[in-house]
């Protein structure tokens, strides 16, 4: 293991690529925030390019086409999109404690990092976590399955609700 360590470090400093393993400093409440910041972005752009693409195409009904973009409907929408965003990080926060007060691992961060990929079914990472819990791990994978489901089902009525109040003023 030292040896393969040592011959990865070898390559890595020829080739002038950083140690992954090594520790860069960046705190969680930094990585936390950049995340939101980049939520927050791709969230805008999506629901913008939504809109955009959906009036590109010709996609909307007679009646919503022949209205402008309303901007407390996409105000709504970002918001929106923005919370069930939200309740799917408590929820992956929920199992990461979990994990922590079990002791399957022990700082928050990778933790975090565990749950939020098993959650979005990317599968797992590769560290070791304890056989006696991957059935939980694996129910956890179910579940946010499930609940990304639930909230693009009602993320979808919910905005279809407040195009239709539009329309009928």
């Amino acid at each position: 293991m030292r040896v393969r360590r040592w011959e990865g470090m070898l390559i890595r400093a020829s080739l002038d690529i950083p140690d992954p393993n090594s520790a860069l400093g960046i705190s969680l409440g930094a990585q936390l925030t950049t995340a939101v910041v980049l939520v927050i972005i791709t969230v805008v752009i999506h629901g913008g390019g939504i809109v955009g693409v959906t009036r590109l195409l010709n996609l909307e009904d007679r009646e919503l086409r022949a209205r402008r973009v309303n901007v407390r409907a996409f105000g709504l929408m970002i918001s929106m999109a923005l919370f069930l965003f939200t309740l799917h990080v408590a929820e992956i926060t929920v199992f990461a404690i979990f994990y922590m007060a079990i002791g399957a691992v022990r700082e928050f961060e990778p933790a975090l990092f565990y749950s939020a990929s098993t959650y979005a079914t990317l599968g797992q990472p590769s560290f070791p976590f304890p056989d006696n819990w991957r059935i939980v791990s694996a129910l956890e994978g179910l579940v946010g399955f499930l609940m990304i489901g639930w909230s693009t089902a009602v993320f979808i009525n919910d905005m279809n609700k407040v195009l239709r109040e539009e329309i009928d003023g």
